[in-house]
């Protein structure tokens, strides 16, 4: 059973920092992904990593700010959110695709998209004020 959950959600100032987890267990991905949704709005790819070779991707509003990281040991990835802006405000989905040629081939052409990817998490809700 695949399984992705996220932890590390909260509530912080502007130009504070929060830092997102997610656990994958069931399966060992190579590629994550942190997407973002707000309120009204379309939900956003934020950062990608591919585990080999550690290939990241960045959405331009965050560039800069974010760095995601994963530990292959713990089949864990991260979100490490800095100098937070209010419009950072959103829940935070953690995102794998499944292991399959056709669907690695396409999150390679678009790790940002979220059509590339069929497994998700809950979310974890992000606050800045």
């Amino acid at each position: 059973h695949v399984q992705l959950v996220e932890s590390g959600g909260g509530s912080a100032l502007a130009g504070g920092s929060v830092r997102l987890s997610c656990a994958a267990s069931g399966y060992t991905f190579n590629t994550y992904s942190w997407f973002r949704q707000a309120p009204g709005q379309e939900r956003e790819g934020v950062a990608c990593i591919f585990t080999f070779g550690g290939m990241t991707h960045y959405a331009d509003s965050v560039k800069g700010r974010v760095t995601i990281s994963v530990d292959k040991n713990k089949n864990t990835m991260y979100l490490q959110m800095n100098g937070l802006k209010t419009e950072d405000t959103a829940t935070y989905y953690c995102a794998a695709p499944m292991g399959d040629w056709y669907s690695l081939s396409f999150v390679r052409r678009a790790p940002l998209s979220e059509n590339a990817y069929s497994y998700w998490g809950q979310g974890t809700q992000v606050t800045v004020s």
